[in-house]
């Protein structure tokens, strides 16, 4: 395979390769060597210091190298010509040539291995919202809407469709089947879905699509971001993420004669992430901000319940289409697009797998709007809610030995420590709002 990318790479003209990974919080990290180190970066890896990476090492174990997966090569569409460049998405190892246990992509592999022994390939379909801003004249980043558009708008309202349409075409370029765009509900808020595949795939594709949206609205002067909640009073960005387990080529979630057409399985699957989805938010929501789009009244879900048609549900079961048995799937709600896509797929297989371990069962479906019930309707039905803080979320993640087990002693420690730090960054500092509400009055 390296001779073979090798060849490719000199056909395509590529002067220069970036080897990609990311850090603990899923933000993309980069070394750029000549194309000429290549060769040597595939058979032998590339040097780093992984003391200056948030999540991996301390300084006196600081060694670490890239091993760049062939199979992720790319040409980066908006750096050609003399100074072309192509990326390759990188593994990280220890001096001693084993992987690196606190690599995200890595704590994924563990899982989807643990699936594999069990039979089962876990597929997920993940649908990133965004925000497209125009900066100030003196380029500060304050939220300022690039369009007034709304739910599926069309121009001349939606002024971002130039952008998107370059989007479209370079995440093409980068081997990403782009299935749609639209609008979203609030001003200068976007989507494009890209078609579902193996989990570890999929959270590669979903860092590249982070990166190329970043890189073509910096193109177009505008930019982007995938911040949970970044306007007060309108909807936030999720990242909604449709799964489905297959076994032998076949989708296992499928049961033609269960009225949701749900295998047993499936239930099992969704029992699970019900059961631990407390503690999973502190990994699947995983900023302060996270907490501001997960209240009631903004299509985010904040309770803890499936069903088909009610969309206030955590879990979200979509219509069966006759001959799409293999489209069958179960999708979660709760995650947002500020997450590590490889620690959140891994906390999200790791809770359905210990469902169908166990035989759980899901507590009955839900189809009422649930933002509509009060207390005692959600006591009586036992129904919870999500953790309403970053806070909180550490705190269920604390005692949840099933998903501390998903992120290693290693990663669990530094991860609670990192949370904790941000939590506490953000609790102490006082706010616009409290001074214009207590400043006089008290």
């Amino acid at each position: 395979m390296t001779e073979d990318l090798l060849e490719r790479v000199e056909k395509d003209g590529v002067k220069f390769v970036q080897l990609q990974f990311t850090d603990l919080h899923g933000v993309i990290k980069s070394v750029t060597i000549p194309v000429d180190k290549l060769g040597e970066s595939l058979e032998r890896g590339t040097w780093f210091d992984g003391s200056s990476i948030e999540g991996f090492t301390r300084i006196a174990e600081s060694d670490m190298y890239l091993k760049p997966d062939a199979s992720t090569y790319a040409v980066l569409p908006w750096e050609t010509g003399e100074g072309a460049s192509a990326r390759l998405i990188c593994d990280v190892f220890r001096p001693d040539g084993k992987p690196f246990e606190g690599d995200p992509r890595y704590i994924l592999k563990k899982v989807l291995k643990e699936a594999a022994d069990l039979g089962f390939e876990y597929n997920v379909g993940p649908e990133l919202e965004f925000f497209l801003f125009k900066p100030r004249e003196n380029g500060e980043l304050i939220p300022t809407t690039h369009d007034r558009a709304g739910y599926f708008d069309f121009s001349p309202k939606d002024l971002a469709i130039k952008v998107r349409n370059d989007i479209i075409n370079a995440l093409q370029a980068l081997g990403l089947e782009v299935e749609m765009s639209h609008h979203e509900v609030a001003p200068g808020q976007h989507e494009i879905d890209f078609k579902y595949g193996d989990a570890l795939l999929q959270a590669d594709r979903a860092i590249t699509f982070k990166h190329v949206v970043k890189s073509i609205a910096q193109a177009h002067g505008l930019y982007a971001t995938f911040m949970p909640k970044p306007i007060y009073g309108e909807n936030g960005s999720g990242m909604h993420v449709h799964q489905s387990l297959f076994k032998d080529g076949k989708n296992a979630f499928f049961d033609d004669k269960d009225k949701y057409k749900l295998s047993s399985l499936a239930k099992g699957f969704i029992a699970g992430q019900l059961s631990h989805v407390k503690a999973m938010a502190a990994v699947v929501a995983p900023k302060v901000n996270s907490y501001k789009r997960l209240v009631p009244g903004f299509e985010a879900p904040v309770y803890v319940c499936w069903g088909q048609t009610n969309r206030s549900a955590l879990i979200r079961i979509p219509r069966y289409s006759p001959g799409k048995e293999q489209a069958t799937r179960c999708e979660l709600r709760c995650p947002d697009p500020s997450c590590n896509p490889y620690l959140a797929f891994a906390v999200m297989l790791k809770a359905g797998l210990d469902g169908i371990k166990n035989n759980m069962e899901p507590p009955s479906p839900v189809e009422e709007d649930v933002y509509k019930f009060d207390d005692s309707m959600l006591e009586d039905r036992k129904i919870g809610k999500l953790p309403a803080s970053l806070g909180q979320a550490v705190l269920k993640l604390k005692k949840d030995d099933v998903i501390k087990s998903v992120l290693g002693e290693h990663t669990y420690e530094i991860y609670i420590a990192a949370k904790k730090a941000e939590f506490d960054e953000y609790r102490l500092q006082v706010t616009r709002w409290e001074l214009e509400k207590y400043f006089d009055s008290t």
